[in-house]
């Protein structure tokens, strides 16, 4: 039995059909929040499939991931469940710091708690992220954790306070493996997406601009800073086929574009698709970045302060692991530029998705 945390997010509703799509017999629990139960019944009908039978293999249960224990409103189903994915997180650059830390690190710690308990556990799976790298400069390994770097936001600090309690409870003996998506954006198939957080901070700051040119500012020389990107598609195809693995206890995958591509790509694919050219205009970053507490001006310029920083990052992210276990998989990573058309088309079509991130 698979027990699976961050459902129905963005990563775990469409993670959560295929992983029960490969292996027909399984059967989920899912811990939910109380506010997000319609929610998550609505989208579980949503996902259902004829031949798939999700409403029938996936139990949802009410749970308190902030509270030892974790709450839950049935405990019965629990000895049975052998493989744990935790995707569950405040996924959010200016999350106010005491909810970052009660639901990513504390979260963590008691999901860590519950799963060292279990009788037949085969599998923790650690959904983190690559930007537990905060501001260090180079490239970033997948065995690396804490190299002394800073970071760029309150998420950045408690993904990488979270990392820390797996990684010990991984050296206390617990049989676990680490996740770290870079940037997730939509699917590069359809553009879909349940959120315009990341990447569409760009996007809709070019769309709002006359057609013909695109003034983006320029805080340093953007052929030499870095942002990683992968689409949702490509993610999940990866935690599924990864997953499946039985010689990768205690690894960790950073499961980003191997391409690395620079912020001048970025913004130049994201103009080239929307007809229009980019004119850099040189800005100094810390005076931009305290605009944001006047009055009305993040409502004017529609991009988080935090956000400016990964503009700068001259962090890349090494992928060998990743890259090497999914050979042979037929999972590989498309190019930014080949599908960042399709994201532009549904951030258009669909102006009552917001950047707002589920809490």
């Amino acid at each position: 039995m698979l027990l699976l945390t961050g459902f129905p997010g963005f990563i775990g509703s469409q993670l959560l059909p295929r992983l029960l799509a490969q292996e027909p017999e399984l059967v989920a629990v899912c811990l939910i929040q109380r506010t997000h139960a319609d929610l998550a019944r609505r989208i579980l009908k949503q996902l259902d499939a004829p031949g798939l039978g999700l409403t029938r293999r996936v139990h949802l249960v009410e749970a308190d991931i902030t509270r030892a224990g974790l709450a839950l409103a049935d405990t019965t189903l629990m000895p049975q469940v052998t493989d744990v994915w935790h995707l569950a997180g405040v996924y959010d650059t200016v999350a106010p710091r005491e909810l970052a830390e009660r639901v990513n690190v504390d979260g963590t710690r008691h999901l860590l708690a519950v799963a060292a308990e279990l009788p037949g556990l085969r599998r923790f799976n650690h959904v983190s992220t690559c930007y537990v790298s905060g501001d260090f400069p180079g490239e970033f390994g997948e065995d690396d954790l804490d190299v002394g770097q800073g970071f760029h936001s309150v998420y950045d600090e408690t993904k990488f306070a979270a990392e820390v309690h797996v990684r010990q409870a991984i050296a206390d003996g617990l049989p676990a493996t680490v996740y770290r998506p870079a940037a997730v954006v939509g699917d590069s198939r359809t553009g879909w997406t349940q959120k315009f957080d990341g990447p569409y901070f760009v996007i809709q700051f070019v769309l709002r601009q006359p057609r013909g040119l695109a003034i983006v500012p320029r805080f340093t020389d953007p052929s030499k800073a870095y942002f990683n990107i992968v689409p949702i598609d490509f993610l999940v195809d990866a935690l599924a086929a990864l997953s499946m693995r039985d010689d990768n206890v205690g690894r960790t995958y950073q499961v980003a574009d191997p391409a690395q591509t620079s912020i001048a790509d970025i913004v130049r694919a994201i103009a080239d698709a929307t007809g229009r050219r980019a004119v850099w205009v040189p800005l100094p970053l810390q005076p931009v970045k305290a605009l944001d507490r006047l009055p009305g001006v993040r409502g004017l310029i529609q991009i988080p302060a935090p956000a400016f920083d990964y503009l700068t990052s001259t962090t890349t992210y090494s992928s060998g692991h990743t890259q090497t276990d999914l050979d042979g998989a037929g999972v590989t990573c498309p190019r930014f530029a080949d599908y960042v058309g399709r994201l532009i088309a549904y951030r258009q079509a669909h102006p009552e998705v917001t950047s707002t991130a589920m809490v």
